[in-house]
């Protein structure tokens, strides 16, 4: 019981500190740098913020592999038997690594619109009229991502709860063997 319970407090609050950490940077770290009164310091505050948040993601990333290796280790009768859950497994990995790769991919974004911070920008996302195509092409992508990246995420976090209500009593004795 121990170990299964690590493995889901790990899973669960790394899913969480993906979700919250996501949406409260898009909505209050770059919301909040869009208001700076110099142009330049609006980029440069954000990406400031988001690299000091990078480390805690990718420790969150790591922390929430091992917890799902975790609980597939102790759940692999029911991924194996139980109508459902392979499919949410396998939908719930394959959403997970596209997850980390778009938010790794922003994280890049992020470095390359904080290299190019001395253009000066209307918010943390939205480009001035006279950035350089680089700089609008990146923050375009950006603008994107921030609310792609916790839809990803969110879904990650109703697939883990699918995946514990699979698990009362009475799912496991309807799903138990194939069909």
């Amino acid at each position: 019981m121990a170990g299964n319970l690590l493995s889901r407090s790990l899973h669960d609050l790394s899913a969480a500190a993906w979700f919250g950490g996501s949406l409260m940077g898009a909505v209050g770290l770059n919301g909040a740098t869009a208001e700076a009164k110099d142009p330049k310091e609006r980029t440069r505050l954000s990406t400031l913020g988001w690299g000091k948040w990078a480390p805690v993601q990718t420790v969150a990333f790591a922390a929430h592999a091992v917890g799902g290796l975790g609980l597939i280790f102790a759940n692999k009768g029911r991924v194996a038997n139980q109508n459902g859950v392979t499919g949410n497994t396998v939908a719930k990995s394959i959403l997970t690594v596209a997850g980390m790769g778009v938010t790794l991919y922003s994280g890049m974004l992020g470095a390359k619109v904080g290299k190019l911070a001395d253009q000066g920008s209307e918010g943390a996302t939205e480009p001035r009229a006279s950035a350089s195509e680089e700089l609008k092409k990146a923050q375009k992508q950006l603008k994107t991502l921030q609310w792609v990246i916790p839809c990803i995420s969110g879904a990650v976090v109703v697939l883990g709860a699918h995946q514990g209500e699979m698990q009362r009593p009475s799912n496991v004795a309807k799903g138990l063997f194939r069909h």
